[in-house]
């Protein structure tokens, strides 16, 4: 059998080169997503800063949660911890502990924070390739190690030593005078030296060192340090010395991490990213691996209906179900082996290529490697061996069970009556399609509804394939009257039609997929950024908005606005998040003096009378989550592991544009890593007030800080949202050129079997044009179906999106985004058509008949 399978693939290239490139795709993509999975399981982040350190002791990152479950006379306990979204800080004295070690040499403290040099022209200088800038102690330089290549360390509170490339770019020598934005008001100093890392230039982080004091001062820790680096005396090992650390902080929530481990307690976000890449891979993965699924089914279908004639004569012939069975398994076998071989070793290159982009988009740092093992590629040529033996399996049924006197007269046509089992699946993928929407329209979060979104798309598709004849019949009946004014073209087209519904599904199937697919991707981004807007909109009673091109804005810009006559209220807003159990949500911490002035978050319940330290209000869907009303307390863990009650003063409506959980700026702003604001807003006394100009001279001497109107607030946040949706147009969209391949195969493989068609219509006497007129029409006919099925179920899928996350049954959609996904569509259709169709007409119809007999 497997010599006649091979004989077989030899025989008819052509019919087996689709299912190839679905599979291919496929592997690829698989490959490519496995990656991004591993990478985000396993993927080790380089260390910069702490290179020079064998042992570094951190604060534990994790918020922690027990379930306690009783089975019978059983306890079972299970722990999960979640991470947290500021530095956990250390007690200062940890390094007086560790000091005194007998295999310790030296533990030195670090303390870390924003920081960043001012040109002279008052501009905030960037970190290094506009990577983040902080400031350090200069006993922390070690831990790098970090040396002097000019200069002298700083001897006072006025100096700092600045790094290497930090005084190339900026022309900064010892000796000069350097304004640095830390984070408090800006400050000058005088450049005591100039330091080099052993190892060479840093290239995630700019770097200033400070005296320790002023260091401590800067970054508002008193009696805290953000990690101790232990360096060991000689002759003592690298895992003798995290023993004996260990052991000297046994019952203390301290980590104590060596090698690839010191890379996360660096660079907290690249931790965090791990997390990212993991959902990511796996939402891209998953889908993706459903759509394959969808795709090679068709692909596989269109081909064994291309060559029924051929099974039927095998099946005339004596050949058992179970003989046809195993012939086309086994040429699925061999295609899915060699196109998941090829496209498991295609999905490496653009494994690098989304991580490359994703890095580019900041979604994660380039600290985090890629990293793989054999696995994604073996999971790739499973996946594509056990999706083309099935395929071919569910495919070949109905052909390997038809009776042999009946064989040759189901090849001779396309048989009328309904595949009962077919419309069955198909309503009953239909039903859970509708079940999904249900389900998605009760979902608030994004985090829980994105894969919902995705699955119902593909749900709602495999539908249309499964009722696709159906559809098609009942697209032809309505669309025949109109297309009889093409008297040839026209009713060839609709004839056709009519005798090959199932053909016609084929090719309708990937194409309605590639539009609901395209449109729910670019439409849940604009849903989403529109919501958001109007709300920020509606509830921003500010004239003006104060933000900063740096690292914030500084408490004294907030003090001096509230001294500008005619300003009535200031109100400071900086960001965090924070966990409720092991649930994060985004928050923010406001200035609650004349907050009611400058800021309507939609108070449903409770108020902001009073509103303090002790305060805090929730968006309504927080509130449901957490079962919570006003007047109730809430314990909460801030981003820096510090745990709290606060009590419930509102709750409130526009918890997209404002966030989940709002507190007070005097509490959130001893809890984050940088405690400048992020934005300002500042109301003014109607028309007798200050205007921009007058603002601006009250914060002028601020480096980085500007005044800006509603009109460009709003378009700083929609180029934010767009750079957000960034990272997710191009994780989809590669699901979205798969589809695009699948549509472009499906119909080129669809036309080119149609040679001997086209060639007895020649015979007959219609003439090239009229037969590419034919083509030109069916093209049509499928774009417009595939336009029908794929808006409906993108807008229904949507629908059910805004109504969960928004609350509105309206979905933000852009009519000339929607149609640039319509006019590809066409043009994919229109090439895949009408190039094969051209080619297919190139011989004489004589020789054709004769070659086919």
């Amino acid at each position: 059998m497997l010599r006649y399978a091979l004989q077989t693939l030899r025989a008819r290239k052509g019919g087996f080169i689709g299912a190839f490139l679905a599979l291919f795709c496929a592997a690829a993509l698989v490959t490519a997503c496995g990656i991004l999975l591993e990478t985000g399981l396993r993927g080790e982040i380089g260390t910069e800063r702490y290179a020079g350190a064998p042992v570094i002791v951190g604060g534990d990152q994790n918020v922690h949660q027990v379930t306690v479950k009783n089975k019978g006379d059983k306890t079972k306990s299970k722990e999960k911890e979640k991470p947290l979204g500021e530095r956990v800080w250390l007690p200062a004295d940890t390094a007086a502990t560790l000091g005194s070690l007998p295999g310790v040499k030296a533990a030195l403290p670090e303390v870390t924070f924003p920081a960043h040099a001012v040109s002279p022209k008052g501009q905030v200088v960037p970190g290094v390739d506009g990577k983040p800038s902080y400031g350090h102690s200069w006993t922390s330089a070690a831990l790098t190690p970090f040396t002097l290549s000019e200069g002298a360390p700083p001897a006072g509170a006025d100096e700092v030593v600045v790094d290497r490339e930090l005084a190339r770019r900026a022309g900064i020598k010892p000796g000069t005078e350097l304004t640095v934005q830390a984070t408090g008001s800006p400050r000058k100093y005088r450049v005591s030296g100039i330091a080099a890392p052993a190892g060479g230039d840093l290239e995630q982080q700019t770097s200033l060192f400070f005296s320790d004091s002023e260091a401590e001062r800067l970054s508002g820790r008193a009696g805290q340090v953000a990690v101790v680096g232990v360096l060991a005396k000689p002759g003592v090992s690298t895992g003798d010395l995290a023993r004996q650390v260990e052991k000297a902080l046994a019952g203390t929530t301290a980590q104590v991490v060596t090698g690839g481990e010191r890379g996360p307690v660096e660079f907290l976000d690249a931790a965090k990213a791990r997390i990212k890449l993991v959902s990511m891979g796996g939402a891209i993965g998953g889908t993706s691996l459903l759509v394959a699924i969808l795709v090679v089914v068709g692909t596989f279908a269109l081909s064994i209906q291309q060559r029924y004639r051929e099974l039927a004569l095998l099946r005339a012939i004596a050949a058992t179900p179970k003989q046809v069975r195993q012939l086309i398994g086994r040429e699925a076998l061999i295609v899915g082996a060699l196109a998941g071989v090829l496209g498991s070793v295609t999905g490496l290159p653009i494994a690098y290529w989304l991580h490359g982009k994703f890095v580019g988009f900041k979604a994660i740092p380039d600290t985090l490697e890629v990293t793989f093992s054999v696995f994604p590629f073996f999971a790739a040529i499973g996946a594509a061996l056990l999706g083309a033996w099935a395929a071919a399996r569910i495919s070949a049924r109905r052909t390997a069970r038809i009776r042999p006197a009946e064989a040759l007269s189901e090849a001779a046509m396309e048989q009328r009556n309904f595949a009962w089992g077919r419309l069955g699946a198909g309503a009953a993928f239909l039903a859970g399609g509708v079940v999904l929407l249900a389900v998605l329209s009760a979902l608030r979060s994004e985090p829980a509804s994105t894969p919902v979104t995705f699955l119902s798309v593909v749900v709602l598709a495999v539908a249309v394939s499964l009722l696709g004849p159906l559809i098609a019949r009942i697209a032809v009946a309505v669309l025949g009257v109109p297309l009889k004014a093409s008297r040839v073209g026209g009713y060839l087209a609709t004839a056709n039609a009519r005798a090959n519904t199932k053909r016609l599904s084929a090719a309708v199937t990937p194409l309605a997929l590639l539009i609901g697919m395209a449109c729910t991707v670019f439409f849940v981004q604009t849903t989403m950024g529109a919501a958001a807007t109007a709300q920020a909109k509606a509830g921003n009673k500010a004239d003006w908005v104060v933000g900063s091109a740096g690292p914030g804005v500084p408490a004294q810009a907030a003090d001096s606005l509230r001294r500008v006559p005619g300003v009535t209220a200031v109100t400071e807003v900086v960001r965090t998040s924070v966990r409720v159990g092991l649930e994060k949500y985004p928050a923010q911490g406001v200035s609650t003096q004349g907050l009611a002035h400058t800021w309507d978050p939609g108070v449903s319940a409770g108020t902001l009378d009073g509103f303090g330290p002790q305060s805090v209000a929730l968006s309504d869907v927080a509130a449901d989550n957490l079962g919570k009303k006003p007047g109730d307390k809430l314990k909460l863990t801030l981003g820096d592991g510090t745990e709290t009650e606060l009590n419930v003063a509102a709750v409130y409506d526009r918890g997209l544009g404002f966030g989940d959980l709002t507190m007070s700026h005097e509490l959130v702003v001893k809890h984050v890593d940088n405690p400048l604001a992020s934005s300002l807003l500042v109301k003014t006394a109607g028309q007798g007030g200050p205007g921009r100009a007058e603002l601006q001279k009250a914060v002028g001497a601020l480096p980085g800080v500007g005044v800006l109107d509603r009109d460009q607030v709003e378009d700083l946040q929609a180029e934010v949202q767009q750079s957000n949706a960034e990272v997710n147009y191009v994780a989809m969209g590669l699901i979205i050129a798969f589809t695009a391949i699948a549509v472009v195969n499906t119909l080129a493989m669809s036309v080119s079997d149609r040679t001997r068609e086209f060639a007895l219509l020649q015979l007959v006497g219609t003439t090239r044009r009229q037969v590419m007129g034919m083509l030109r029409i069916e093209s049509a006919l499928v774009v417009l179906i595939s336009a029908v099925l794929g808006t409906g179920i993108a807008f229904a899928v949507l629908t059910a999106f805004s109504v969960g996350m928004t609350g509105s049954a309206s979905p933000s959609i852009d009519p000339w985004m929607y149609l640039g996904v319509l006019g590809f569509a066409a043009v994919l259709t229109a090439l895949a058509t009408l190039v094969p169709g051209r080619l297919a007409l190139a011989g004489r119809p004589a020789d054709v008949i004769g070659s086919r007999q």
